[in-house]
Parts: C-alpha cells; structure tokens; sequence
C-alpha cells in the first residue's frame, strides 16, 4: 500500500468534521444550545501545505460561526468557544501536518490545551 493510500484512507472515512460548542462559561448544562457545523475536506489534498492551509481556514470560519454571538458581553466567551472548537477539531482529525500548522498559527496566542495528532 502506498503512503498516500494509506492517508487517504482515513479521509475517506472522515469525509466531514463536526464542529460543536456548548454555550456558556460556566460549564455544560443539558439546558444549554449546543450548535455545530460539518467542515467538509474530501476534496483537499492534505498532504500539500496547500491543502493544509485550506482545512484550517475552513476550521477556524467554522467554529467562529458556531461560536458567534451577537449580544457584545458574550464576545469573550465566543472567543473561548471558537478556540476550543476550532483545537477540538484539529484534534479530531488528527493529521500531523494539520496539527504542525495549527501550532504555529496559533503560537502567539493563548491555548492551554494540547493536541496531540499520531499517525
């Protein structure tokens, strides 16, 4: 089997990935909207820099759109949600180069969680 069959593979079966956010700072409750979104990435090459770069972009608008919030005392908890699920996807989808671009796009900022991708 060659290298790109086998990470292709794994995509197949992960044709999309579901962004999801529970609102409000202070934890989960059943109450609570929870909102999601599938990124699709079937069609990227994500063994090119390229391809890469695209997924991450299509994450980060993704999870800034579940997160969003119109009422302005609630931005900084959109920011939390839209950092969290944009690192939850990330791990999810769980390829190196992904991770490798996130941690870089992402150096600067404040993110305590770590991701780990293997393959």
């Amino acid at each position: 089997m060659s290298s790109n069959t086998k990470t292709r593979l794994p995509l197949v079966f992960a044709s999309a990935l579901l962004l999801t956010c529970a609102w409000g700072a202070s934890g989960a409750h059943a109450d609570e909207q929870v909102r999601s979104e599938k990124v699709k990435f079937q069609d990227l090459n994500v063994e090119t820099q390229e391809g890469v770069q695209a997924l991450y972009g299509r994450i980060h608008a993704a999870a800034r759109r579940v997160c969003s919030q119109s009422d302005p005392v609630l931005r900084e908890a959109e920011n939390a949600c839209a950092r969290t699920a944009e690192a939850n996807a990330i791990e999810k989808v769980n390829l190196s180069q992904l991770t490798a671009y996130y941690k870089i796009k992402t150096k600067s900022g404040d993110h305590t969680q770590p991701l780990v991708a293997a393959r």
